[in-house]
C-alpha cells in the first residue's frame, strides 16, 4: 500500500509533457480516397494523442479505410493499401505457365491491394479463378 502511495505521490509532482508536432488532415477524407502530402496540416497535441501517429509522407499513398474527419490524427489502423482491384470491375488475367503467357479479360469479384489474393470469373467461359493482383486491373494465376 505505501508504494501505490509513494507512486501517486511522484506522479503528481511531475509536470505535464509538452505539445509535440504532429501532422492532422486539412479536410475530410472520404473512404478510399488516396492521400497525398498536401492533404496534411501540423498541429500541436498532446504526447498521449499524438502515439501511433503517422507522417504525411508515411500516409501517402495509401487509401483511406474509413471517412476521415478534419483535423484526425491519422493512424496506420485508419489507412489501407491501395486499391488496385476494385469488386466489379473489369481485369486482365494473366495465366502463366513457364514462358507460356495467356491472357483473357473477366471481373473482379473482390478487391485488393498489390500481391493480394482475389476471385475472378472471365468473360469468356464464365470460370472463377484465384489470383494475385499483380497490377492496376491484373490478375495473375498460376498454372498448375
Amino acid at each position: 500500500m505505501g508504494l501505490l502511495l509513494a507512486l501517486a505521490l511522484l506522479g503528481a509532482g511531475t509536470a505535464p509533457a509538452e505539445d509535440v508536432q504532429v501532422a492532422v488532415l486539412a479536410h475530410p477524407v472520404e473512404k478510399g480516397t488516396r492521400l497525398e502530402p498536401g492533404d496534411f496540416a501540423s498541429e500541436p497535441r498532446t504526447p498521449a494523442a499524438a502515439r501511433g501517429a503517422l507522417s504525411a509522407e508515411d500516409a501517402s499513398g495509401m487509401e483511406a479505410a474509413r471517412n476521415l474527419s478534419t483535423g484526425m490524427v491519422v493512424r496506420r489502423s485508419d489507412l489501407m493499401k491501395p486499391q488496385l482491384v476494385r469488386r466489379g470491375e473489369p481485369v486482365t488475367i494473366r495465366i502463366v505457365s513457364g514462358a507460356l503467357v495467356i491472357t483473357a479479360s473477366g471481373r473482379a469479384l473482390n478487391g485488393g491491394g498489390q500481391g493480394e489474393m482475389v476471385r475472378v470469373v472471365t468473360n469468356s467461359t464464365n470460370r472463377t479463378l484465384d489470383g494475385t493482383i499483380e497490377g492496376s486491373g491484373t490478375v495473375r494465376i498460376a498454372a498448375p
